[in-house]
């Protein structure tokens, strides 16, 4: 896998360096603003990004501006935002413009290295990553008091299931959260397949649809 990194803290870009390197992941470039990251995204042509929200000059929204650019030019371009705060305007229009490989986490995470890994593996394979508190909000936000369209017809257990499956985890992993066995998940996840009406793909690719639908930013289903 190859990266580019854009962040203008350079400590924590140092420390992502050190830390993706030493996992064996080739880290090409680094840049310190949006521009920098066109930049470096067209001369290198990485497969992922790992851009920070707020980026120089007035460091309100230039980073994610840039990585929607960049996404712009390089449809398969993965995008793992970091950012301080929750925001999840930014990501709802990350969503907006692809249909996976969109990764939106709290710096914090960082610390967490497996699993800050395993959403940075899961991003470039095309999936989604979440923070589990950007989900929270933009549920809160969307969907409140919604009692029409596709996610109407499912169940609690199933929206419980389908707002885990938005941050990335696997079947195994909403087994042990909500307690219950794989069988019960599998059965969850083929059902709300079978209620967002989705296409008869490949299961990867029918995740990142639903949770696209989830959040409000894919197509109606």
């Amino acid at each position: 896998m190859r990266v580019v990194i854009a962040e203008d803290n350079a400590l924590l870009r140092e420390g992502l360096v050190a830390l993706l390197r030493e996992r064996g992941i080739d880290v090409v470039a680094q840049s310190e603003d949006g521009d920098g990251l066109l930049r470096i995204v067209e001369g290198h042509q990485p497969d992922l990004a790992i851009v920070d929200v707020r980026l120089p000059p007035t460091f309100t929204d230039e980073g994610v501006r840039a990585a929607i650019e960049a996404r712009a030019r390089h449809p398969r371009l993965a995008i793992l935002i970091l950012s301080q705060y929750v925001e999840p305007v930014y990501t709802s229009e990350l969503l907006a413009s692809g249909d996976g490989g969109i990764g939106y986490l709290l710096k914090e995470r960082v610390g967490e290295v497996r699993t800050f890994v395993e959403a940075l593996e899961r991003v470039a394979g095309g999936g989604t990553a979440l923070d589990r508190e950007v989900v929270a909000e933009l549920v809160r936000t969307r969907h409140a008091g919604d009692s029409s369209g596709a996610l109407a017809g499912l169940t609690p257990r199933e929206r419980e299931a389908l707002s885990l499956m938005a941050e990335g985890k696997t079947n195994a992993a909403i087994a042990r959260a909500m307690v219950v066995t794989p069988g019960a998940v599998e059965k969850h996840v083929s059902n709300i397949f079978a209620k967002l009406d989705l296409p008869a793909t490949d299961d990867d690719h029918r995740r990142v649809l639903a949770v696209l639908t989830y959040l409000g930013a894919g197509e109606a289903v």
